[in-house]
C-alpha cells in the first residue's frame, strides 16, 4: 500500500521492481553498519570486569542467552527453568527470553561465554536493523543507494536504538520489522499464499525476539493503513484485498505455531498478571524530542536524566535539526500519500509516548496526554509508553531517504547550465549532515562489575553441593536489583541452581499479580538492608532460626559471598546467622548442610 516505486504516479498500478542485485557498494554499506556497531560496544570486548551502565538488564539478558544455549544442548524446555528462583523456577516465556537470539547464538555462548554472546547480539541488533531498513528502502522506496544508506543508518543507530541496545535486546532486535512490513505492504497482488505464510513465520519469530516490538509494529501499521487509505482511496481499494488475504493467512499460521507458547506465557507455571510498575513512571518529557541523548557527541548526563525515565528509555532525543528537517520534508513531499501516512503515524506515536499527563522540562503541565485514552486496552496496558516513540525512528529515517532521493532526481531547467542542480543537492546534503552529526552515537557507557569468584567460576563449590541442592549467593534475593545469583549463573553457563534473580513473576502461588523477582524472605531482606546501609544489626536467636528456615526453603548447600561494596558488614552479619565462614577461592563460604539437614 505504501511501497510502490518512487517514480510512478500515485494512482498508477504498482510496478514490480526489478530484482535488486547485491553489489560491492551494498556490502560496503553493511560493513559500515557492522563497524559502527562494534565501535559502540568497545567498552566491553575483552573486559569481563565491565558491564553496560544498566548492569542489571545486561545480566538478565546474559542469563537468558546462556539458558537458551543450555536448552539447545540439553534438549530442555526453553520456556521454563528451575536454574533460577529455586525451588519455584521462572516462566521464561513470560519474561524477555529472546530465544530468537539465544538459540542461533548458541555456538558463541558455548565457545566464548555469555558476555561475548550478549555483545554479539547487540552488534547484530544494531547493524541488522540498519541493514534490513537499508534493503527495504533500496528495493521498494528509493533509487539512490546513498539515500537508502542514510535512512538505514538513522533507523538502526538513532539515539533510542543505541539506548535500548545497551540493556534491552528485546527492544533493539528490530531487524525483522522491515521484513514484516515488506510482506504486509507488498505492492504486487500475486503470491498471496506464499507471502502470507512467510508473514506468519516472520511474526512467529519476532515473538521470540520481542513481543512488545511486534505490538508496536501492528499498531503503527494499522495507523499507517488508515492514514494512507484516507490519502489515496483508489490505491487502498485496489491493494486492500491482497493485503487482507496475506494478513489472514499470516495470522492463521502464527496462531497455530504460537498457540502453546502463548498459553504457557499467560497460563503456565510462574505466569503473572499486569506489570510490576506503573506506566505513568515510564513516559517521556515533551522537551526530550529536541534534546541531545547521553550516548551522543553532544550529550550529557544532566538534561536527559530530567527528560526520560532512565538512561535506557531515551527513545526520542532527535535534536531540533532533525525535527525541523522532517517538517520541511513533509511539507515538500506532502502530495505523496506515503508521506502523509508517515507524518500521521510519527506525530501520533510521539504524542502517545508522553503518557497520561504531559510533562515539559521536567515539570507536569496539567495537560492530559492522549495515552490515557488507550492505556487500558489489552496489550497496551503491558507496554511502556516511553517506547512508543521508537515508531518515530523509522518514520524519520524513511523521510530522510525520500528527501535525499528526491533531491538526487532533480533536473536543471532547460535554459540553465548542467551544474544548476548541484547547489541544491549540496545544500540539502549539508542540511541533512547538520541534523545528523549531533546525533552521532558514542560508545555505550560501562560500569565496573565484581568478577565471579574463582570458587564459583572454577567449580570449587561442586564438592559441597549434591544434586537437588543450591548455591545461595549473598545477598540471596534482590528483586529488581543486580542479582549476583543471575550474574554468576550466566557466566558459568548455568552450572548451578540458585534462589532469587531479576525477572518478573507472581507475588505468590495464590496471587498472580506481577512483581520483580521472587517474593522476599526475612533473611534476604535483612542481608540486603546490610548491603545497602553497611550497618551490622543485632542478630537474635529468632533471626538464626529464620535463616535456617529460609535456607531450607531454598534447598541450600552452601552460602557464598563474593565482592560487595559493603562486604565486611555483610560477612559479619552472615557469621552471626550461620557461624564463621571460610575464605575459599576469593569468596567467603558457609557450608550450611549441617544446619539444614
Amino acid at each position: 500500500m505504501a511501497v510502490g516505486t518512487t517514480t510512478a504516479p500515485a494512482d498508477a498500478p504498482p510496478a514490480r521492481r526489478r530484482r535488486w542485485p547485491v553489489r560491492r557498494a551494498d556490502l560496503l554499506v553493511v560493513a559500515g553498519y557492522l563497524a559502527l556497531a562494534v565501535l559502540l560496544t568497545t567498552g566491553q570486548w575483552g573486559r569481563p570486569d565491565r558491564l553496560f551502565h544498566q548492569a542489571g538488564d545486561q545480566v538478565l539478558f546474559e542469563w537468558m542467552l546462556a539458558r537458551a544455549a543450555r536448552s539447545v544442548v540439553e534438549a530442555e524446555n526453553p520456556l521454563y527453568s528451575r536454574a533460577l528462583n529455586a525451588p519455584d523456577g521462572v516462566n521464561l516465556m513470560a519474561n524477555t527470553s529472546v530465544l530468537g537470539l539465544g538459540v542461533p547464538l548458541t555456538p558463541v555462548t558455548l565457545l566464548f561465554g555469555s558476555q561475548a554472546a550478549f555483545l554479539t547480539a547487540v552488534v547484530c541488533c544494531l547493524a541488522g536493523t540498519a541493514t534490513a531498513w537499508y534493503a527495504l528502502l533500496r528495493r521498494r522506496l528509493v533509487d539512490s543507494r546513498v539515500a537508502a544508506a542514510v535512512g538505514g543508518l538513522c533507523c538502526g543507530f538513532a539515539p533510542g536504538m543505541v539506548a535500548q541496545a545497551g540493556a534491552h535486546l528485546h527492544m533493539a532486535a528490530q531487524f525483522l520489522v522491515p521484513v514484516i512490513l515488506a510482506l504486509v505492504f507488498r505492492p504486487a497482488p500475486d503470491r498471496v499464499w506464499r507471502s502470507g505464510v512467510l508473514l506468519g513465520l516472520t511474526v512467529t519469530y519476532q515473538v521470540f525476539l520481542g513481543e512488545e516490538v511486534l505490538v508496536f509494529v501492528a499498531l503503527a501499521a494499522g495507523v499507517f493503513v488508515l492514514a494512507y487509505a484516507l490519502a489515496d482511496r483508489a490505491a487502498a481499494r485496489r491493494l486492500a484485498p491482497a493485503m487482507l488475504a496475506r494478513i489472514g493467512i499470516g495470522a492463521a499460521v502464527a496462531v497455530v505455531l504460537l498457540a502453546y507458547p502463548l498459553w504457557f506465557q499467560f497460563f503456565g507455571p510462574g505466569h503473572y498478571r499486569g506489570m510490576p510498575f506503573h506506566a505513568y513512571g515510564y513516559q517521556l518529557d515533551a522537551a526530550s524530542f529536541t534534546a541531545s541523548a547521553r550516548q551522543t557527541v553532544l550529550g550529557d548526563d544532566y538534561l536527559p536524566g530530567l527528560l526520560s525515565p532512565n538512561p535506557t528509555e531515551e527513545n526520542s532525543f532527535f535534536g531540533p535539526g532533525l525535527l525541523v528537517l522532517a517538517v520541511v520534508v513533509t511539507g515538500w513531499l506532502w502530495r505523496r500519500p506515503l508521506v502523509q501516512a508517515l507524518a500521521v503515524c510519527g506525530v501520533l506515536f510521539a504524542l502517545l509516548s508522553l503518557g497520561e499527563q504531559i510533562r515539559l522540562d521536567g515539570a507536569p503541565t496539567g495537560i492530559p496526554g492522549p495515552y490515557r485514552l488507550v492505556s487500558g486496552l489489552p496489550l497496551l496496558d503491558l507496554a511502556v509508553p516511553a517506547r512508543l516513540s521508537l515508531v518515530c525512528v523509522p518514520v524519520l529515517g524513511i523521510l530522510l531517504a525520500l528527501s535525499l532521493d528526491r533531491v538526487r532526481s532533480l533536473r536543471p531547467a532547460a535554459d540553465a547550465g548542467p551544474a544548476a542542480g548541484v547547489p541544491v543537492r549540496l545544500l540539502w546534503a549539508g542540511a541533512v549532515a547538520a541534523a545528523l552529526l549531533p546525533l552521532t552515537p558514542t560508545p555505550i557507557r560501562t560500569v565496573p562489575a565484581w568478577p565471579v569468584p574463582p570458587y564459583v567460576a572454577e567449580g570449587g563449590w561442586r564438592a559441597a553441593v549434591p544434586a537437588g541442592r543450591t548455591v545461595v549467593p549473598v545477598p540471596p534475593v534482590t528483586g529488581a536489583g543486580l542479582s549476583p545469583a543471575m550474574f554468576w549463573s550466566a557466566r558459568t553457563g548455568l552450572a548451578f541452581d540458585a534462589p532469587g534473580g531479576y525477572f518478573i513473576g507472581p507475588r505468590s502461588a495464590d496471587d498472580p499479580a506481577a512483581r520483580w523477582g521472587a517474593p522476599d524472605r526475612p533473611t534476604s531482606v535483612l542481608l540486603r538492608r546490610v548491603a545497602e546501609t553497611g550497618e551490622v544489626p543485632v542478630v537474635t536467636d529468632a533471626d538464626r532460626r529464620q535463616a535456617v528456615e529460609d535456607l531450607r526453603h531454598w534447598r541450600a548447600a552452601v552460602v557464598v559471598q563474593g565482592g560487595l561494596h559493603r562486604g565486611d558488614p555483610v560477612r559479619r552479619t552472615v557469621d552471626q546467622l550461620l557461624g564463621p565462614g571460610r575464605e575459599i577461592g576469593g569468596a567467603w563460604v558457609w557450608d550450611v548442610r549441617p544446619l539444614v539437614g
